[in-house]
């Protein structure tokens, strides 16, 4: 014990280490990215429907849009809830008369014959409701 006292392994006393190590955080914060990538497509409207593709642009709406959907086996939503054709416009004039007075989104399957859509649209028209657009992908 030559110089006071001895030191273990032959090494001297080591500094804390003051670096915060971020590769973890990198790591969290790309899984949740991911997820939130993969899950906001299908937060949008709950029916689902295999819409036709197109190359229009995307919509740009804040507010939730009020969509009507036809599915391959010809049911009729309003936003996730089903309604008969012959209560579509009696529901949405209800709609109407509560406030809302933005576009109408019609949304159907792309196995859905055209007859059926010009159908609901018609209605919808005649119903006064003169803003309605077709949801493509």
């Amino acid at each position: 014990m030559a110089g006071g006292i001895q030191q273990r392994g032959g090494r001297g006393r080591t500094r804390p280490m003051s670096e915060i190590n971020v590769t973890p955080l990198v790591d969290v914060m790309l899984v949740l990215l991911i997820v939130f990538m993969v899950a906001a497509p299908l937060l949008t409207v709950g029916i689902e429907v295999e819409l036709p593709e197109t190359e229009a642009q995307a919509l740009t709406e804040q507010t939730e849009p009020l969509a009507v959907t036809l599915t391959g086996e010809g049911t009729i939503f309003v936003q996730e809830s089903e309604i008969a054709y012959d209560d579509l416009v009696p529901h949405l004039q209800a709609v109407s008369a509560a406030g809302y007075d933005q576009r109408i989104y019609v949304r159907a399957d792309k196995g859905v014959l055209y007859d059926d859509v010009a159908r609901v649209m018609g209605r919808l028209n005649a119903a006064g409701f003169t803003s309605i657009g077709l949801l493509t992908e």
